[in-house]
């Protein structure tokens, strides 16, 4: 039997004999704890948009909408669309989706808000230059897919990889010389350079994410990337903003003839000498630690070696790429547009076996360009129809003018204004769709040749593709592989950056002078 102070009678004691200490609070019920347990793992699985940065790009758009005054020289709708394309830029910065997904979300609120109807939001979707664009993905897959452009690579490497330098230039003059068929920097960055680049380094104990990556591996990282951005220019289809530059210039009347071999008369004196010279000024700023690398010239043999002769589908490959090159050499004389050259070379390698339909499916960062892209060009030719681009070009025209500014002012003002805007931009494409036609309209109303600025924007796209590790597709593939810090570059971007704008400015301007661009 239990005694009275056994445990089991605790209860009937008076109070008095209670511990005097306060009893701690109640712990909550344990369905709180279960509903606040699910809430944490709701908002930590969450997919959808990002909050604040959807509430800033979209409070970015009402503010302006409704709190700065409307010009009395445009209409409502205008101003309303102005509004929703300052929210796109202002997403496509800021992220809170994807930005196919975000382009598309901007686009319902044009067509919800009647701001355009749904065939006005929709008409950039047959544009000749977007789906030109599209096809070049599909050109990069054949490239990797064949083997084709490893194979150049290798080639290159193993008669100029000896030492450091001459495997530098050995890369970077493989890449300019697959540019005009691979028209994608960030299919040649991430398909072919980089796994080579990867390769060679760990070779000779150069390692991502480790003192050892200054060995060789970070060097060639920066030199493959700064050198891109004159590869890219090189060639009006060496990247996709190149031609949509075209088709935007075109849009305001700045007709630029034969446009394959006016891109590249203008571009091949600036473009080959920033070829020549940058694997050497990234060699005297950030030296690597190897300088001779005679087991270089070996893997690349090895490495040919075992990828044998030309396969069938490589000599599939390089024919079509010269059928469709030489079309849009021609394309002028022939009447054949660039798109149905491109085109005729796309339906070859599937005809042919080289692609399949699978490939250009599964080819997801086409789709995505053809979505977002679309978008973007849409509401630029709106806004170019509904006169808000002359307007803002006027307006910026108008101050310089007072300023007593001429055209040749005018000119280097807007073209380094046009760059260093890219600080907040993470996509060339992004860029021209959103300011291209607003800064050539600026140039015209400056008083600026149309053809010189035209053709001066558009290789200043290609410029700033290395300026941060953002900055461009190619940037964040190198930037990705780990070998290079960010401070690093940060520093040699933004070097690089003006060593180009003197190199594009001075022997660019007086070799377009020659050829009558002004």
């Amino acid at each position: 039997m239990s005694s009275p102070h056994s445990p089991s009678h605790e209860g009937h004691h008076d109070n008095h004999h209670l511990p005097t200490t306060t009893p701690p609070p109640p712990s909550p019920p344990s369905s709180l704890k279960t509903k606040r347990c699910k809430f944490s793992t709701t908002i930590s699985n969450w997919k959808g948009v990002k909050f604040i940065p959807f509430i800033i790009s979209v409070s970015i758009g009402i503010v302006f909408n409704f709190a700065v005054p409307k010009p009395h020289q445009l209409s409502r709708k205008s101003w309303q669309l102005l509004s929703i394309f300052l929210t796109t830029i202002s997403g496509l910065i800021l992220s809170p989706l994807p930005v196919g997904a975000w382009a598309m979300f901007c686009l319902t609120l044009t067509v919800i808000t009647k701001t355009l109807t749904f065939m006005q939001a929709f008409s950039a979707f047959t544009n000749e230059v977007i789906w030109l664009i599209v096809i070049s993905f599909f050109f990069s897959k054949g490239f990797v897919k064949t083997g084709l452009g490893e194979r150049v690579a290798m080639m290159f490497v193993k008669w100029l990889g000896k030492n450091t330098l001459g495997l530098s230039y050995g890369l970077v003059l493989s890449e300019a010389a697959i540019s005009p068929a691979m028209p994608s920097t960030t299919a040649r960055a991430g398909g072919i350079f980089l796994p080579i680049i990867k390769s060679l380094a760990e070779a000779s104990d150069s390692f991502p994410k480790d003192e050892s990556a200054r060995k060789l591996g970070a060097y060639l990282i920066q030199s493959q990337l700064q050198s891109s951005s004159s590869s890219s220019a090189l060639f009006l289809t060496a990247a996709a903003q190149n031609m949509l530059c075209f088709k935007l210039a075109e849009a305001l009347v700045v007709e630029i003839s034969n446009g394959w071999v006016t891109w590249l008369k203008g571009s091949c004196v600036p473009a080959i000498v920033n070829l020549l010279v940058t694997p050497v000024l990234v060699y005297k700023m950030f030296p690597p630690k190897i300088k001779r690398t005679p087991d270089a010239a070996v893997v690349a043999k090895q490495k040919l070696a075992q990828m044998g002769p030309l396969k069938r589908e490589e000599w599939f490959m390089i024919a079509t790429m010269l059928i469709t090159v030489a079309l849009w050499i021609s394309g002028t004389a022939l009447n054949i547009s660039s798109v149905i050259a491109a085109l005729l070379g796309l339906s070859l390698l599937l005809l042919l076996g080289v692609l399949d339909w699978n490939d250009c499916l599964s080819e997801k960062s086409a789709w995505d360009t053809l979505a977002w892209f679309g978008v973007l060009v849409g509401m630029a030719g709106q806004l170019t129809a509904l006169g808000v681009i002359q307007w803002v070009s006027g307006r910026v025209a108008h101050f310089l003018k007072s300023q007593s500014i001429g055209w040749f002012g005018s000119f280097f003002i807007l073209q380094l204004a046009y760059f260093f805007v890219h600080y907040l931009f993470a996509s060339q494409t992004a860029h021209v769709a959103a300011l291209y036609s607003a800064f050539l309209e600026m140039h015209l109303a400056s008083k600026v040749p149309g053809q010189l600025a035209a053709m001066a924007l558009a290789y200043n796209t290609n410029l700033f593709g290395a300026l941060t590790h953002y900055s461009s597709g190619q940037s964040a593939v190198y930037y990705g592989a780990g070998y290079v810090r960010l401070n690093d570059v940060f520093k040699l971007g933004i070097v690089m950056a003006l060593i180009n704008l003197i190199t594009w400015g001075l022997i660019g301007l007086g070799w377009w002078k020659a050829l009558h661009f002004y």
